[in-house]
């Protein structure tokens, strides 16, 4: 009897030892997936799909601020390195959400990168995702931004320049008509009217054709080109205009190249820097126009002995209304429109333009556009072109 009630007593002993190494095991278990948890925290069903796909930035915070999920989006725009969101400004706004659990947007600017002065503007929208998590959605608004400002300095800069011809036409109105009887007197103020209402003719086709240039179909019909004839009969234009001025317009080189294009736009195009290297060059000088064909780009350039252009004014100079010298920009008459057409014209044909100068020496432009491969595209010219890149500027 006494052995039986030794074999209960160990079989009991047994069994709560065993019992309590379970509960052990148990709690070591909850412990370590507690511990998972922390380290790969799990974020609700989709959303890592959502952050995957996102061309914006978008980050997730868990409640210390660790990064837990980031888009491609936030790792291009440096907002996240490593575990952690490098930018203050994006803490904060987390802080107010956890805060008070209310929805934040808010547009900040962030440094582009840890080096250099160049910023970037976002549009931050940051709201609660579950009960743990915070959500960061922020959208790069620079280009809009820079965009935004050209447009309004697009409107102040047409609306200061057609003040002064429209007040001229009206004051010179109400003197021709104060001079009726003095025939002298009438022609003058005539021949002045004339030459203001083609200036505003001028800005308002310039205007025009650049508006055009930043429609989505600006070069909506492709032809091919004889490069040669679209220099040629821009040279033509400006003959008279060289002519009074003794000017020597001299065609250096033919290349027999072809491209693809809008042929009015193109002429307007090289007619806008004949005309701009007239406007700027002493009388009795000499402007070189010539073509060329390089690994299979075709270059035009138009060569000046005029005053030349300060180094620190040539990325400015294809701005819309930059004028390098105000004061003999107005007595030459130019709009502030022609090299910005140049630039447009340039980049909706796939290509580009550059500029050379030197102080008192003169200067060159340059247009380069791809080279039409004449056999092959010759026999289909038919078929889709490749749309050029755009830019807006």
């Amino acid at each position: 009897m006494q052995d039986a009630w030794v074999v209960l007593a160990a079989l009991a002993i047994g069994a709560f030892l065993g019992a309590g190494f379970v509960v052990i095991l148990i709690i070591a278990r909850e412990r370590g997936e507690q511990a998972q948890r922390v380290v790969n925290p799990v974020v609700p069903e989709g959303v890592d799909q959502v952050i995957a796909a996102l061309d914006s930035a978008g980050i997730v915070l868990d409640p210390s601020n660790n990064v837990v999920r980031a888009s491609p989006g936030a790792l291009s725009l440096g907002l996240v390195r490593g575990l952690a969101v490098t930018n203050p400004e994006l803490l904060r706004l987390a802080g107010l959400v956890r805060a008070d659990g209310e929805t934040v947007q808010e547009e900040i600017e962030v440094p582009r990168g840890p080096y250099g002065d160049a910023s970037v503007t976002l549009l931050v929208r940051v709201a609660r995702l579950g009960t743990r998590f915070v959500l960061l959605l922020a959208e790069d608004r620079t280009e809009a931004k820079r965009l935004d400002a050209v447009r309004r300095d697009f409107i102040a800069n047409i609306s200061h320049e057609l003040k002064t011809p429209i007040a001229s036409v009206g004051l010179l109105a109400e003197a021709v008509d104060q001079a009726a009887d003095e025939p002298e007197r009438v022609r003058r103020f005539a021949s002045r009217l004339s030459e203001e209402s083609s200036r505003l003719a001028r800005i308002t086709n310039e205007v025009i054709q650049l508006t055009r240039l930043q429609a989505n179909d600006a070069v909506a019909e492709r032809a091919l080109l004889d490069l040669d004839e679209i220099v040629a009969v821009a040279i033509d234009q400006n003959r008279v205009l060289a002519s009074g001025k003794r000017i020597e317009l001299a065609l250096r080189t033919r290349s027999k190249a072809r491209v693809w294009g809008d042929r009015e736009l193109l002429i307007v195009a090289v007619h806008n820097l004949v005309a701009n290297a007239i406007a700027y060059s002493p009388e009795g000088g000499r402007i070189g126009i010539g073509t060329a064909r390089r690994d299979g780009i075709v270059e035009i350039s138009v060569t000046d002995q005029g005053i030349g252009i300060p180094e620190e004014d040539l990325d400015r100079v294809f701005e819309r209304f930059y004028r390098v010298d105000q004061a003999r920009s107005r007595h030459t008459g130019g709009t502030g429109l022609g090299l910005a057409i140049v630039k447009h014209t340039a980049e909706e044909h796939g290509g580009d333009v550059r500029a050379w100068s030197t102080l008192g020496r003169g200067s060159t432009f340059t247009i380069r556009l791809p080279e039409a491969a004449s056999a092959a595209d010759a026999a289909d010219a038919g078929a889709e072109r490749p749309r050029p890149r755009r830019t807006t500027a």
